[in-house]
């Protein structure tokens, strides 16, 4: 499924969780045992309608971020496979992560001559600054152990154990008094995302003006080709 169309999926069913009194925790999982999420799908990004069109549909996976944050229930990732780049993000956005120790994350999207911009907030919501600029500018992968060591809230289990270890923590939050996680959750979020919309406009915008570089294009290009890619100079030049 396209990127956006997975981004409008989860906002309906996110929706559809904050508005159902029955429905405690929302536990987030990717489909089969490969990957949580690779991220988003790079033919698409290459791919434009109108200029303007693009730019508004980039807020998507931002907004399944706020609807999240917004949600008043807590939130798990079941991670069993790979989890990069915008999955690497979605993780992070959520308040749990149960990872097998098979996982493998990253934010690899400079090897395609990207930035992360819109998984910016989430991942410095987990990690120390320099860390998240740090794994951005080499774009490399790390396991379930060093996600840990590094600041990610992650619990590590064995393949086999990852839904009674998702299960345990489900019955685990139904203890608490969900008046309480509601408000103080929706309070915590609130002070953690001061500002959150002019941060997110702004990289929105970034992302975008990165889309239109040489780079970029050559960069996408360059992965749909199985190919190494040859940057340009700052100046543009090759």
């Amino acid at each position: 499924m396209r990127c956006r169309t997975t981004c409008f999926s989860l906002n309906d069913r996110l929706r559809d969780a904050k508005e159902d009194p029955a429905v405690r925790s929302v536990v987030l999982a990717g489909a089969g045992d490969r990957a949580f999420c690779a991220g988003g799908d790079l033919s698409q990004m290459a791919e434009a309608g109108s200029e303007f069109e693009a730019h508004q549909g980039r807020s998507q996976l931002a907004e399944v971020f706020g609807a999240l944050w917004d949600l008043g229930k807590p939130t798990i990732a079941r991670v069993q496979g790979y989890a990069l780049a915008g999955g690497c993000g979605l993780a992070s956005a959520c308040d749990f992560i149960v990872a097998s120790d098979r996982a493998v994350f990253g934010i690899p999207e400079v090897h395609v001559g990207l930035w992360p911009y819109m998984i910016t907030v989430p991942l410095l919501h987990t990690m120390a600054p320099k860390l998240v600029l740090q794994l951005m500018l080499t774009g490399r992968r790390f396991d379930a152990a060093e996600a840990s060591a590094m600041g990610l809230p992650l619990t590590i289990v064995a393949p086999d154990q990852l839904d009674a270890a998702v299960e345990s923590l489900v019955l685990e939050l139904e203890k608490a008094s969900p008046q309480a996680v509601a408000l103080g959750r929706t309070a915590f979020y609130a002070a953690l995302n001061d500002g959150l919309e002019t941060k997110m406009q702004m990289l929105k915008g970034m992302l975008t003006v990165g889309l239109g570089m040489p780079d970029a294009r050559e960069g996408l290009q360059a992965f749909a080709e199985k190919r190494p890619a040859a940057w340009a100079t700052i100046g543009g030049q090759a």
